[in-house]
């Protein structure tokens, strides 16, 4: 049941509209949902939001480049990745675009309470500017061009020299405040290799920093000042309060929801999120999100997602490839959460076909296969329990209090390992007990043992769930357990399976997949 006083807020970054989705975006948007799936079956009353980023120089640029307004390109991109999230079965409750009013309104009432704050100023800006990264780079960051009037960023991306009016957030004002938070709540930037950059790059001293721009005018206009549109991270950061109606009349969302539990955010935006957005937040009086997380990089089979290369994975050639749970389980069980990683299609396979189709998928078909045959299609009434028994069940009623540290920290990985090593254990119970030989030497222990996997295969299935909905929720039906009853407080004795239940036939939920490594990119 949800607590409704227990809540959780979780998002995405906004993904910029300058292209299609690919991997790295299905990436961190299941991410977002496993977390979001998990804290609701938990019990807590959630909020999960993503949207896209839609302002901006590269905008405007590419509208120019096709001969179409900046909002015609942004309604292309943004319903692009709107239309991705019911292909992997993503549970968002909100979907924000920068281009929506209620997004519009909140940017410029957060602008007035930084400008009431004194933490505004107008003057002048010259610099290097990056128009991929919307981003400026000092000197010092900066590698030298093809040409004089060219810098390159850190990123790769072109930096050209700006000067133009603009006005400056005092950013030099929160560097020891920034540094005292880091301190004081030490889980706050995660990795633990993003924090250690972070708290160097803020230790080395924090300039002020341009937050407008007048050169182009697709973005929000500042208030007062319509000659000026507001740079794009002061922009895109609101997101996260626009979204449950900071500064407007109906704040209820806000009021119960914020400050975010999780920020998931790429790894190339982390400074945004944990230098300029707390800073921002600190000078308003509004309180801090509690954690960022930034995910790591993919590369393909070795080498960097480029379309030059053809080897940019979409979602749609994800869905072809590994189905939805297979998608959603190789990208997340593969490699520790923020950490980069190699999309290599055989280990795709390798893992789906281990872990959810000789793991998982075959626990359930001989089990429930055995109960069918023997058992009259009936979960089977079970006598005392041995030690092995109860080991196993023990395991498998412990994993909600033995997971949700991982979550919390975001090492899924961690939960899922947690979670097959009870399928692992359950397939080795099996051969251990060997029923099929019971069957002859002792029936009345046969229906013990085949109670005991029934009754953990609904325990992990409902763990499951988070991950591989639809596979998980195939195995539940398969149990005859209800919709309201697939929730983590019921993984206990007091709800188990009840003897006697009518089974329906068993069914193969995760088939073996064999493709050709073609069928893995686009």
């Amino acid at each position: 049941m949800t607590d409704i006083s227990k809540t959780y807020y979780v998002t995405t970054p906004i993904y910029y509209v300058n292209g299609d989705p690919h991997l790295g975006h299905v990436y961190s948007t299941v991410a977002a949902d496993v977390i979001a799936r998990y804290k609701r079956l938990a019990g807590y009353n959630v909020y999960f939001l993503t949207g896209t980023d839609e302002h901006g120089q590269k905008v405007a640029q590419t509208a120019d480049a096709m001969g179409v307004t900046p909002q015609e390109v942004t309604d292309r991109f943004s319903q692009a990745f709107r239309d991705v999230l019911p292909k992997f079965h993503i549970t968002n409750n909100d979907f924000i675009r920068t281009t929506d009013n209620r997004h519009k309104e909140t940017c410029q009432y957060f602008w007035k309470k930084l400008e009431e704050a004194g933490a505004i100023y107008l003057d002048k800006y010259s610099g290097w500017y990056a128009v991929r990264d919307e981003a400026y780079y000092g000197e010092d960051e900066l590698q030298d061009g093809p040409d004089p009037e060219t810098k390159i960023a850190p990123s790769g991306a072109e930096c050209k020299w700006v000067e133009e009016e603009s006005y400056f957030f005092r950013l030099s004002d929160y560097q020891n405040k920034l540094l005292a938070y880091y301190q004081e709540n030490p889980d706050f930037i995660g990795p633990k290799s993003s924090a250690s950059e972070i708290t160097s790059f803020v230790k080395a001293g924090l300039k002020d920093l341009s937050i407008s721009r007048t050169t182009f005018n697709w973005g929000v206009p500042v208030p007062n000042n319509p000659d000026h549109v507001m740079y794009v991270w002061i922009d895109a950061l609101t997101n996260y309060i626009s979204a449950l109606g900071y500064g407007s009349e109906d704040d209820e969302l806000f009021q119960k929801f914020w400050p975010a539990d999780v920020h998931i955010v790429g790894k190339e935006i982390t400074r945004f999120h944990t230098v300029y957005w707390p800073a921002f937040l600190m000078a308003a009086n509004i309180a801090l999100p509690k954690k960022v997380f930034a995910n790591g990089w993919w590369v393909v089979e070795g080498e960097k997602m480029s379309k030059s290369l053809g080897n940019v994975i979409t979602p749609d050639s994800l869905l072809q490839s590994y189905g939805v749970d297979g998608t959603r389980y190789a990208l997340l069980r593969e490699m520790p959460f923020g950490n980069d990683g190699n999309f290599a299609h055989d280990n795709a396979v390798n893992r789906i076909n281990g872990d959810l189709a000789n793991g998982l998928g075959n626990l359930a078909q001989r089990s429930l296969s055995m109960i069918a045959k023997n058992a009259e299609g009936q979960i089977p009434l079970p006598s005392s329990f041995t030690e092995a028994d109860r080991q196993l069940l023990n395991m498998a009623y412990d994993l909600p209090s033995q997971t949700e540290p991982f979550i919390n920290a975001v090492q899924i990985h961690k939960y899922l390992e947690m979670v097959w090593s009870v399928i692992n254990e359950a397939n080795a119970y099996i051969d251990l007990q060997a029923p099929w030989k019971l069957k002859k030497e002792n029936p009345e222990r046969m229906q013990t043992v085949l109670y005991v996997l029934a009754e953990v295969i609904r325990c992990v299935a409902i763990m499951a769930q988070p991950i591989i909905p639809v596979g998980a929720g195939k195995i539940l039906d398969q149990l005859v357990i209800g919709h309201e009853a697939r929730v983590f407080e019921n993984l206990d004795n007091e709800h188990a399976l009840k003897p006697g239940i009518v089974l329906p036939a068993p069914q193969g939920v995760f088939p073996r997949l064999e493709l050709n490594k073609d069928e893995a990119a686009a």
